[in-house]
């Protein structure tokens, strides 16, 4: 899991200073060695790191922060302050045209995911704004790129605009520009060729593509295993192009987070998306608080939500909601609740972005296991429609059918059957104390009922930082 090492680091720094009632500028140079060890592990570029420190130092040693009531909190929210201003503040949305289409040309390394990412980033567009992309496939050097971006629209339902590979790139980008024009699609996206390392023949092949399409954005797709080489091949690219903004793939792998914490500082562009996981529509916005609260350990609830919003209907949300609050949730609702969390993400990963849980030792080695929901949904799938709706018919006779028809032991479908009961026992009475708003979380108005479910901390912060973002984003624009 991405920044899992530095998360790590940054909580032993700050271990000691919680401890202590008082904190001296000693301890505060001790905690400060510590984060600059854990920058630096996490492949950090050295001049951030330099700067990160010099400016956490300087505010962390004010007489108002070690004479405070809780000054370890005060240093910890500096550092997530520095965090969030490293990585840009707030999200950067897309550049869009006035008039269609809107020309996002997609430059990279081979080997950074950009072709995926094309895929990832039309899904997004068609669910988020109905929109009609077209893709270009202007890469004709590396084998089999144009039948994966065939296969990668096919897959979203975007056409693929192609000439084959003995076309020149600019050609091809021109004639797919002019078939944009008449099928009047409001987006085109242009898949460009990458190379091992940045040379001469690539990077005026993609001046020359620029020139001919004008794009809106140019965005620099990254793969962040590279860590803080990362910066150096945004570096190049920016020099040339002037990129517009970066998505940083592979964020769910085996990453140390150098390069998101790096890019934005060290070229001045900021990230747009991140993607984390394979599929199709796992590319999301970039929020720099929110990465930065997740990098500290302290979760994060509002990408939560709006993975939740996305994936869970309005309408079955509330009807589940009224079955917790009236007891009647039953095995039917449990196979509609596991679908939608697992359309969520892997289940650690969601559990990491409750606050109070990315920290817990107890999911340090966490994994649900595929396996372990398929054999679930065969004991569910084994039973008769009376007794998915009614639990408490499976008596022990009952259960030993369950366990002949779904191939599972019967002290396994003992435990399922306990472990559903138990969770049917505190969704209820977590509805009827203090997580009254449940329905909020899982249907819409979903930040309007957060109080009641101990988020308010968390969007006052959201509501704070709501005109920055905005003032930043229209001046971007401009």
């Amino acid at each position: 899991m991405a920044f899992e090492g530095l998360s790590e680091r940054l909580q032993k720094a700050f271990s000691g200073l919680r401890r202590k009632g008082k904190v001296t500028e000693s301890d505060v140079r001790d905690s400060m060695r510590e984060i600059r060890l854990a920058l630096l592990e996490a492949d950090v570029n050295f001049g951030v790191v330099k700067e990160f420190v010099k400016n956490v130092r300087e505010k962390a040693v004010g007489a108002e922060v070690l004479e405070s009531l809780s000054p370890a909190q005060q240093i910890i929210k500096i550092v997530n302050d520095e965090l969030t201003a490293t990585m840009g503040e707030a999200a950067v949305p897309l550049n869009k045209s006035p008039h269609i289409p809107t020309i996002i040309m997609m430059v990279g390394l081979q080997g950074a995911g950009k072709t995926t990412t094309v895929g990832k980033l039309s899904k997004r567009l068609i669910q988020q704004e109905k929109a009609r992309p077209l893709l270009i496939a202007a890469d004709v050097y590396r084998p089999a790129a144009i039948d994966q971006l065939q296969v990668v629209g096919k897959s979203v339902g975007v056409p693929v605009f192609e000439m084959g590979t003995d076309t020149d790139p600019r050609e091809i980008v021109r004639q797919g520009l002019a078939q944009a024009a008449l099928q009047h699609n409001d987006y085109v996206i242009i898949d460009t060729a990458g190379r091992l390392q940045i040379d001469e023949k690539l990077m005026t092949e993609l001046a020359d593509i620029k020139e001919i399409a004008h794009p809106n954005e140019i965005l620099l797709v990254v793969d962040s295993m590279t860590g803080q080489a990362a910066t150096d091949v945004a570096k190049g690219f920016d020099e040339r192009l002037d990129i517009t903004g970066v998505v940083l793939t592979k964020l769910d792998g085996d990453t140390r987070g150098g390069a998101a914490l790096s890019i934005r500082k060290v070229t001045g562009k900021p990230i747009k998306f991140i993607g984390q996981g394979e599929k199709m529509d796992s590319l999301d916005v970039f929020y720099p608080d929110r990465m930065a609260n997740r990098i500290l350990g302290m979760g994060d609830m509002l990408t939560l939500i709006d993975k939740a919003q996305q994936n869970f209907d309005e309408k079955q949300a509330t009807e589940m909601a009224d079955k917790i609050k009236e007891n009647t949730f039953d095995f039917n609702d449990f196979l509609d609740q596991m679908a939608q969390v697992q359309n969520m993400g892997p289940m650690e990963d969601i559990m990491k972005m409750i606050p109070g849980m990315a920290n817990n030792p107890a999911l340090k080695n966490f994994k649900m296991d595929p396996k372990d929901i398929a054999h679930m949904k065969a004991i569910v799938y084994s039973m008769t429609p009376a007794e998915r709706e009614q639990p408490d018919l499976l008596n022990p006779s009952r259960r030993r059918r369950l366990a002949a028809g779904s191939g599972r032991p019967i002290v396994e479908v003992n435990r399922m059957i306990k472990q559903f009961n138990a969770s049917k026992k505190m969704m209820s009475q977590m509805y009827k104390g203090n997580f009254q708003g449940m329905e909020g979380l899982m249907g819409g108005g979903v930040k309007g009922r957060l109080g009641k479910m101990a988020m308010n901390s968390m969007i006052k912060k959201q509501k704070k930082n709501k005109k920055k973002r905005l003032k930043h984003a229209k001046n971007f624009k401009s």
